[in-house]
């Protein structure tokens, strides 16, 4: 059974690994790099600003990974909220390599996702993660030495919990037996529904969904459109409503917009006081589907 509650400041909470009471419209850190998730970013105060004023409306949930920047993000976490207030729950990701701006490539090999694990708890001056997620399957490596590791890890008291990131059912199912995997991030949006069966799999077996790009990069945002005729009458904005949209779906599913701007935080969390009605959300979810 999945477990929500509602907070008095209207952020409604999840259960991540049946332990951890995160409230459900998170944080993603990918936008406070520089392009091509590279580098700096170019306003590190205002960088800092986003991450504290996160916390200060209730976020508990923030999503990073190793790779953003790289190391960027995670240093910028540590820098902005360490001490970490007690409810904090940072979920970060490895199993990339990052060759230059916009160059990723996969690397699963279990040495190495040992590694990434040790430098994200020393960057983020922790001596436990809570969510350490495998950010790619690597083909060229066996599931079970790359799960086998972070379960490894996770024995040795260094991770929490186990997550997945942009992984078919299968995917999932060949994964859950050699470990035990609580939440799954995929690319999920009103434009980009192709993975609704990974959301009704998680809805079905309790794992947390996070959908990443939730706004696809801020295009959701724009001002025109039916999207933008829908916001008028809830006296919402097209990216509250997308958002409203995404919590709607499901109770699984923990959204983690990403902001370098203190202004559009609050905006996003503000989507959290939006409720769309069932048909709203039916209408949503058939006219923007990318599903034949």
């Amino acid at each position: 059974m999945t477990s929500t509650s509602n907070r008095g400041d209207g952020l409604s909470t999840y259960l991540l690994g049946g332990d951890l009471p995160v409230a459900r419209l998170g944080l993603g850190t990918m936008r406070l790099t520089g392009p091509g998730v590279w580098g700096p970013p170019s306003d590190r105060e205002e960088a800092l600003r986003v991450l504290r004023r996160a916390v200060e409306l209730g976020v508990n949930l923030i999503d990073t990974a190793d790779s953003y920047g790289p190391f960027v993000s995670e240093e910028l976490i540590a820098e902005a909220l360490h001490p970490y207030p007690e409810d904090l729950v940072i979920a970060t990701k490895g199993g990339f390599t990052r060759q230059g701006p916009n160059a990723w490539a996969p690397l699963g090999r279990p040495e190495y996702l040992r590694q990434c694990v040790e430098m994200s708890l020393h960057r983020l001056k922790v001596e436990r993660i809570d969510l350490y997620q495998l950010h790619r399957i690597d083909p060229q490596v066996p599931l079970a030495d790359q799960l086998g590791e972070l379960a490894a890890l996770q024995k040795e008291g260094k991770i929490r919990h186990i997550g997945l990131s942009a992984v078919e059912v299968a995917e999932i199912e060949q994964a859950r037996v050699l470990a035990e995997v609580v939440s799954v991030q995929n690319i999920y949006n009103l434009t980009r529904q192709r993975h609704r069966d990974v959301l009704e799999y998680c809805a079905r077996e309790s794992l947390a969904f996070i959908p990443y790009f939730p706004l696809q990069a801020g295009s959701l945002a724009g001002t025109g459109g039916e999207l933008a005729e829908l916001a008028k009458g809830y006296g919402a904005s097209p990216s509250q409503i997308a958002l409203a949209w995404l919590l709607a779906l499901s109770p699984v599913t923990l959204p983690i917009p990403g902001t370098s701007r203190t202004a559009h935080l609050e905006e996003n969390l503000a989507a959290t006081g939006v409720r769309l009605t069932d048909e709203d959300v039916a209408h949503l979810t058939r006219q923007w589907s990318d599903e034949p």
